[in-house]
Parts: structure tokens; sequence; C-alpha cells
């Protein structure tokens, strides 16, 4: 198949698996045109991240006039199509946050992808997240274009359902894509009952041969890192006033990530005076997070929401144990007492608790649950098969 994906923001170093998933799918012969509405404002530092943003056209790059004529050429070719379309994003406006100015944006943003995808013969579009990208997938549909789908991960998409239109974008769509039962409970939520056959379940991957025998577990003092963006939903403040309230004196936090909230984390991080405790390197390439997950005993995610988390699934086939919250589609993955430990969301003494569970435990108990989550991750999450799935619903 050739397969159009419709992106809002690509490359981004958040959005890993966006790219594993294309090259899984280019590795088993189809060809993937990458479109998106902009590049990323951050600095890409991962040489893999760098090579996507060459490969993908970035449609408001091409200026407001090259829109423009792109929409007018589609409404001279089917005017019935466009008028129809129009109907739908000045309907979608009307429902979400944003104005009606703005879906009118996206239409023409459709008109040029449309045309886009006809002279690159494309067979389907899929679209991650259910935002602006999904909609401009559906108008691209809805003008005369290929089918379309789109992946919902979660958890901006469930805060928004009404706003986002999400049960309009899933009844037009060939079908929708949860990454976890619970997301697609979630969706089942919003979409009309006779649309909930093609809500699919596939799951986000890793690459399995980047994740070759596990490093040992590190001598020293216990360590522990975290991986992410850093914005309120992440809870790396409350994992701040955790490992102030945790008893060894030595265990040490690496927070890989950056984001708006820095200064915050920064200034906790001196209220408790935890400086020589924590480490934050920033964003880094993909070899740097697995060297950093080697030198680690353990991961913790402490989200007060998410989808599935990528790194979750890196940490576990790299045979680390996991402290994780009981939010989305976590509990799925990581087993209390056999892969890691969960705990409540937001419950500051809890989290100190695992982490106290982690420094304490024997080397042998600390082996034994990173093999296990390696197993059970790399059961779940191989990218291939995942991304054979979908290519078998794009069919």
């Amino acid at each position: 198949m050739k397969i159009a994906y419709i992106l809002n923001t690509y490359p981004q170093p958040s959005h890993s698996f966006i790219r594993r998933e294309i090259h899984a799918l280019e590795a088993q012969g189809h060809d993937i045109y990458r479109i998106a509405m902009r590049p990323s404002a951050a600095a890409l530092v991962d040489p893999l991240d760098q090579a996507e943003d060459a490969k993908t056209e970035h449609v408001l790059a091409q200026g407001a006039a090259q829109l423009g004529r792109a929409l007018f050429r589609v409404l001279r070719s089917d005017a019935a199509a466009f008028f129809s379309a129009a109907k739908v994003a000045l309907d979608l406006g009307a429902a979400s946050e944003s104005s009606r100015t703005r879906h009118l944006i996206y239409l023409a943003e459709a008109c040029y992808v449309l045309e886009r995808c006809n002279a690159e013969g494309i067979t389907h579009m899929h679209a991650h997240f259910g935002t602006n990208a999904a909609a401009v997938a559906m108008l691209a549909h809805l003008l005369g274009g290929p089918e379309y789908s789109f992946t919902v991960h979660g958890p901006e998409e469930f805060d928004a359902p009404r706003a986002l239109s999400l049960g309009t974008k899933m009844h037009h769509a060939a079908f929708t894509v949860a990454i976890s039962n619970f997301g697609r409970s979630q969706l089942c939520r919003w979409a009309a009952a006779e649309d909930w056959d093609r809500i699919k379940v596939v799951h986000c991957g890793i690459e399995p041969a980047r994740f070759g025998d596990p490093a040992p577990l590190p001598k020293g003092p216990r360590r522990v890192v975290s991986i992410g963006r850093f914005v309120e939903q992440k809870g790396q403040l409350l994992l701040i006033d955790a490992l102030a309230k945790t008893e060894d004196p030595d265990l040490h936090l690496t927070l890989l990530g950056d984001g708006e909230l820095r200064g915050m984390i920064e200034a906790r991080i001196a209220q408790h005076g935890l400086q020589s405790r924590v480490s934050l390197p920033g964003w880094v390439d993909e070899a740097r997070v697995r060297s950093e997950l080697a030198a680690a005993h353990g991961f913790v995610m402490p989200s007060f929401a998410e989808g599935l988390p990528m790194v979750i699934m890196e940490a576990m086939a790299a045979a680390r144990p996991v402290i994780a919250t009981y939010i989305a589609g976590t509990p799925e993955l990581v087993q209390d007492g056999k892969t890691g430990w969960m705990v409540p969301a937001g419950d500051a003494d809890a989290l100190a608790g695992a982490l106290d569970d982690l420094a304490q435990a024997t080397p042998q108990k600390l082996t034994k649950m990173g093999e296990a989550g390696r197993v059970r991750a790399l059961a779940r999450h191989d990218v291939a098969v995942e991304a054979a799935k979908l290519a078998s619903h794009m069919r």
C-alpha cells in the first residue's frame, strides 16, 4: 500500500513511537508519505528525528497563497463535495473550543493534502491523535480523498472528546485505533454504538532488535530514571516530593526530558535540598536513553494522566523494574509485584514507599522483576507485529 501519514507537528522528540511505526510499515513493503502541518519547535537532537524531518513535507511551510490556490482548485473541481466538507468543518468549529475560522484553515490544509495524496497515488491516510491531524484527514476524505484512520492515544483526547468531535471523526473513518483496551473503552463512550466494531486496539511498539541482552544491574547506590516532557500530567513535581520522603539518602533520580515546568522542577529540587540526588540532562537521543536505563536499577513514571507510555515499554524491554501509577492503559502492561510496583496517582507517600521498596529490594528480586517485565514487553509490543495489525486493518 501507499500510505500517507497525516500529522500535526512531526517529528518531535516525544513522538518516536510514530517514527518506529512508520519504519516498521516501510520494512514490510509499504510506501509511506509523511505530511505534517508544521515542524517541531524543539531542537531535534536525535539523528533519527533529523532524518525524519528531511523526509516530511510541512503543509504550513507552503504559505497561505499556496493553500488558497489548492482550496480554489478543489472548489472548482467538485463544488458539492467542497461545500459538504465545509459544512462539516464549520460544525466541528462550532463544537470545539477553537473558532470556525480555524476549522476553515483545516479545510484549506485538507485541500492541499488531498492534492498531494492524489499526486502521490495514496491509497490510505492515517493520522495520529484525534486532534487537528484527524480533522484534516477526515476533511480530505470528504473532499474525495482516500479512506482514513487515526490513532487515539490520550489523555488529551479524553479530556475534550466533545470539543474534538471524536464521534464525528470516528464515524467517517474506515476505522479508529486505540492503543490499549482502556483507550478503546473510552472511545466507545463517544462513538455511536454502530461504530464500535471499527474501533481497533493496536499497541504502540518497540523494536526488539534494539534491546539485546540486557545490561546487568549496576553496583553501588540505587539509581532510578524517569523520562518525559516536563508538564503537569507527567507528575515530576510529585516525584521530587516523594524522593524527599524516601529513607535512602543515596537514592539518585535522573529526569530525562524538558519542558515548561523545568524551572518549577529545579525550584522544587532546591526547596528539598536534593541537588546532589537529582540529574536533569534534558532531551537526549535513544542511545543515551538506553545507557541511562542500563545505569539504573529501575524506572519510575509518576503520571497523573497517560495513554500507554512508550518509555515504560522501553524500560521493561531493558529488564528494569517499573514504578508506575494506576491510570489509563498502564495496568494492562505493568503487573504489581511481578514486573514492578503500581501506586495510586497523586499519592506522594505511596510513591515514596515504592521507591523505598526498590531501594531495599535485593538485586535478585530486581533482576527477576526486570526479566519478567522484559518478556511481557517484548511479547505485547513488538512494533513489527503491531504494524502488521495496523496494515491489515487498512487493507
